[in-house]
């Protein structure tokens, strides 16, 4: 049985830890709605981009004029999966979901007898995928060093992943990231990011709109927008779930440190009582014996 200095120490290391489970809540609840609203303000923007995309890119679609990330490389043997990760921890399980969500895909292409490679964004997803898939090819950016990224990193990211196509590194790229929801609610969904998906331009197949110039060069210019608004709304949406689940986590560690700190406050009340009830009789027994 623990003694009671064991027992108060435990009880201010626990006190200790709560306090800062608690300012850590506090600090991720206020970074949540500026998060939230940046997340909530871009996406109106992608599916209008998408939008005006998909009403050009339906009169080129299938044509061998239309732009190399529409058309595709005419192959779907190797995918990239383009997984989005945060770079810090203490968020529940919002980083394992998405890892799961990237191992879910990569078995499921395998099993097609696909190859797969990854291109990571984060630093948390990194040590399970790598160990899971030693022999896969990964590439990556790292975002740790910027304090909230922005359109430039994610401008840097779909530029590099434009490149990588280009040189014919992979056939198909699939955008792996968490969807803010609530702050209890972070889902991972899975995307393709390249070539740009024909479904987006499926919507006004039809229309009589004349473009000038042409709508080849239009898409030359708004495909490489489209995959970097895709990028940053997954970089925005990231953030928003980051700091919903941290506010999740860190509110459920301070409650459960606060029943931690009453049970242990009990038994060392009941540990003090007995020992004083002990004294007690040892100096009446010790009277008793003069």
């Amino acid at each position: 049985m623990a003694s009671l200095k064991e027992l108060k120490g435990r009880i201010n290391s626990v006190k200790s830890t709560q306090k800062i489970t608690k300012a850590k809540q506090m600090v991720a609840a206020a970074k949540l709605r500026k998060a939230q609203a940046a997340a909530e303000a871009a996406r109106p923007y992608a599916s209008r981009l998408a939008a005006v995309m998909g009403s050009i890119a339906g009169k080129v679609a299938g044509q061998d004029s239309a732009p190399l990330l529409m058309r595709g490389t005419g192959s779907n043997q190797r995918h990239l999966l383009v997984v989005v990760n945060t770079d810090k921890g203490l968020c529940g399980g919002l980083n394992s979901n998405i890892v799961k969500e990237a191992k879910l895909q990569a078995r499921a292409l395998e099993a097609a007898g696909k190859d797969v490679a990854f291109y990571l964004v984060g630093k948390k997803g990194r040590a399970p995928l790598k160990r899971e898939y030693p022999n896969a090819k990964t590439n990556g950016y790292d975002t740790s060093m910027v304090r909230t990224p922005g359109f430039d990193e994610a401008s840097a990211i779909a530029h590099e992943l434009i490149a990588l196509f280009e040189a014919g590194k992979f056939d198909v790229a699939h955008l792996v990231a968490p969807k803010f929801k609530s702050a209890l609610q972070q889902d991972p969904i899975t995307a393709q990011l390249i070539p740009v998906p024909t479904q987006t331009a499926a919507s006004t197949m039809e229309a009589v709109t004349e473009y000038e110039p042409s709508e080849e060069e239009i898409l030359e210019a708004l495909l490489p927008r489209y995959v970097t608004t895709q990028v940053f709304g997954a970089l925005l949406e990231r953030e928003a779930s980051e700091q919903g689940a941290s506010m999740t986590a860190m509110d459920n560690a301070t409650r459960n440190a606060g029943e931690l700190i009453q049970k242990l406050t009990i038994q060392y009340n009941r540990s003090r009582q007995a020992a004083i009830t002990t004294e007690l009789i040892e100096i009446i027994a010790g009277a008793e014996a003069l």
